[in-house]
């Protein structure tokens, strides 16, 4: 065995080290902000509680993450890119807070930061209960954005500065306008930081996809919580419940949207299951496929749309051989000739188009046995991991199997795998692979 087939794991350590810091922070300024509120006390407190009861409710109201029901581990993707979208929006307008019913407000950013804190706090409690416990990540991303908005705006617009540099007319529009992006791209930055720390992703690809969300969510978020505070401003705390309607409409309408693509996709791993029922294919097989190419995706650096693509596409690799009269034994379609590797592609391709999926999980399916010099980048993904959890299931009585499997992959690159997606494929295997299903 040659030295580099021993796949070596990547340093973490900076991301690692990114979060504990970012969490560290968080910490310490949310400590900061209820510490000082407690000792100087509570300026305001009927706008303070208006604001907290807000952001509990919205917390109380969060989309739950939890895994697509049918579908393969580790494939789960966060319902939105902000579970709170209520919780958020109120927690900015109250960074964003001058005055109340006309009259000037006397809060800072510590107070705010301690009513944000709290109000998470309390909301997270029925999460707690039932053995979810608190999203820290989302704590921290809400404590260090919000606490980043309170400090540009409080300091200037309770000094005075603010309103005459800016007045009250449209430069104070463009200042929030411009408050409000620099918040968002704060946050995309710090959520994409977290996952990275999480899953071990490549930071670009994720960072594009929090930037591909924020003309979404994130923008009703924004747009929302700069309209609250400039209605309190002028109608008083009855403007809350006024305008916080539609976001929860909002909120509603995606849950309903997640749900059906929840639906959608455990349809999809379902039929994907048809050839193990069949005998055609091993227990789990498409499953662990399609885990373990979507983390080589994110690798290689695919994001939002081309993942669930790649996702679909590898779960259903194998539907072609239900055309076949006689099971390849095991499944094992790497070792069959060339041509009845493309034949089955094909017929998996055609079975594809006909169940309402994107034409683009098709094309993979159909490519998935062309030279890799000739398929997409997906189809390579596809065909690579399929290689391989077809030879470490071969080799899985052997205690090296999984990197003899690598090893023949290597052995493969002059015409069958791409040496980009195998190495990127070792990558993800040092790391630990993926949540699922153990091979055999």
């Amino acid at each position: 065995m040659t030295p580099r087939t021993q796949p070596q794991p990547r340093p973490r350590g900076v991301s690692v080290t990114a979060s504990g810091l970012l969490h560290t922070a968080a910490g310490t300024v949310a400590a900061a902000g209820l510490g000082w509120t407690l000792w100087h006390g509570m300026a305001q407190p009927g706008t303070a509680l208006a604001f907290g009861v807000l952001i509990t409710v919205g917390e109380l109201t969060r989309c739950g993450a939890r895994p697509g029901a049918g579908g393969p581990p580790a494939l789960e993707e966060p319902r939105a890119r902000e579970p709170a979208p209520l919780a958020a929006a109120g927690a900015l307008a109250y960074a964003l807070l001058g005055e109340c019913a006309g009259r000037p407000t006397t809060h800072g950013a510590a107070q705010i930061v301690a009513v944000v804190v709290a109000a998470a706090l309390v909301g997270a409690v029925p999460q707690v209960a039932r053995g979810r416990g608190v999203a820290l990540d989302q704590v921290t991303r809400r404590v260090l954005t919000v606490g980043f908005a309170a400090v540009c705006f409080q300091p200037l617009y309770n000094s005075g500065e603010l309103l005459r540099a800016v007045g009250r007319g449209h430069y104070y529009a463009l200042f929030l306008l411009a408050l409000l992006v620099m918040t968002a791209l704060c946050d995309a930055v710090l959520a994409a930081l977290l996952l990275r720390a999480r899953t071990g992703h490549p930071y670009g690809p994720l960072l594009r996809d929090q930037l591909r969300a924020l003309p979404g969510i994130g923008s009703a978020v924004c747009a929302t919580g700069a309209v609250m505070a400039l209605a309190v401003a002028v109608a008083g705390l009855w403007a809350l419940p006024v305008f916080c309607v539609p976001l929860l409409l909002t909120q509603l309408s995606f849950r309903r949207y997640a749900a059906v693509r929840d639906t959608y996709r455990q349809t999809i791993a379902s039929l994907a299951r048809a050839t193990e029922i069949a005998g055609y294919t091993s227990p789990g097989h498409a499953h662990r496929v399609a885990a373990l190419s979507r983390a080589v995706g994110r690798e290689l650096g695919l994001s939002g749309p081309d993942l669930t693509v790649l996702e679909y596409a590898a779960l259903m690799h194998d539907i072609g051989q239900l055309s076949l009269v006689d099971p390849v034994p095991e499944g094992a379609t790497a070792r069959l000739p060339e041509a009845e590797q493309r034949r089955i592609a094909l017929l998996g391709g055609a079975v594809v188009r006909q169940t309402g999926v994107p034409a683009a999980v098709a094309v993979v399916v159909e490519r998935q046995a062309d030279p890799y010099h000739e398929q997409p980048l997906p189809a390579r993904i596809v065909r690579a991991v399929n290689a391989y959890d077809e030879l470490s299931r071969e080799g899985a009585e052997n205690p090296d199997g999984a990197l003899c499997a690598l090893e023949r992959l290597r052995l493969g690159t002059a015409r069958d795998y791409h040496p980009n997606v195998v190495e990127s494929l070792a990558r993800v295997l040092a790391r630990g692979g993926v949540t699922g299903p153990a091979p055999g």
